[in-house]
């Protein structure tokens, strides 16, 4: 069994699961939402349930769902989230997200949140377990953002983060269902690399976007006041 990862508050079991904690979900986590306060929150394809603990932290009064397709994952899951300080808060249920938006269409949540698998089918690798996670065919676009609109409050938000190549075919699609983006946060590992990721937050009203960057790292472990600022309550060692 491998090491946990360890944050500042929790720590992530992760020898199970094909995809292991990585930038992209842990900088979703912490930049979502700033400025409201989500009571009901659905992450889609949880994984370790990093996102869901992160949010737990953040927001102590929210009661959060997250669902995972992969028995594994699914399993180490309900484990880190037993093994935090907000089990009582935090659920984990074992479906695809095309499954759960079909039996719960009732349901709304303020936050919808997913750190979705974007490779294309030609890179598959073999490995089925880490292929499900990673690749689109498991969660396509569509179905997320179709998904998405059907369980969102009206004065909800839906965050994700998604390749900059793929930015403004996802904001088409989200426009399709009616969700408009409203922040866009466009990521460079450096201030001389080039955009390798977008965050972004959608809702239901139609307003100019606020958009803006993020730059990681000043120099290799070095890392920018912003970077910082978004992940210090979580990391344990941010230089």
């Amino acid at each position: 069994m491998s090491k946990a990862f360890q944050f500042k508050q929790f720590s992530i079991a992760q020898d199970r699961c094909a995809m292991k904690i990585g930038t992209d979900g842990v900088l979703l986590g912490g930049w979502s939402n700033q400025n409201k306060s989500p009571y009901s929150i659905l992450d889609v394809g949880t994984g370790t349930g990093v996102i869901s603990l992160m949010l737990a932290q953040r927001f102590p009064d929210a009661q959060i769902e997250a669902i995972e397709i992969d028995e594994n994952a699914f399993e180490q899951c309900v484990q880190n989230f037993e093994n935090s300080d907000w089990g009582d808060r935090l659920f984990c249920y074992h479906a695809s997200f095309q499954e759960y938006f079909q039996e719960v269409d009732d349901e709304k949540y303020d936050l919808i949140i997913s750190n979705p698998p974007f490779f294309k089918p030609h890179q598959k690798s073999g490995n089925e377990q880490r292929d499900l996670a990673r690749f689109e065919d498991a969660l396509p676009f569509e179905h997320l953002v179709y998904g998405a609109s059907k369980l969102l409050d009206d004065h909800g938000t839906f965050a994700v983060v998604i390749p900059f190549t793929e930015e403004k075919q996802f904001i088409k699609l989200a426009n399709k269902v009616h969700l408009q983006p409203q922040k866009i946060t466009r990521v460079r590992g450096h201030k001389n690399a080039d955009i390798v990721r977008s965050l972004i937050e959608f809702g239901f009203e139609k307003q100019p976007p606020i958009i803006d960057e993020l730059i990681i790292e000043i120099d290799r472990h070095v890392y920018t006041e912003a970077y910082k600022n978004l992940l210090d309550e979580f990391y344990l060692n941010l230089k």
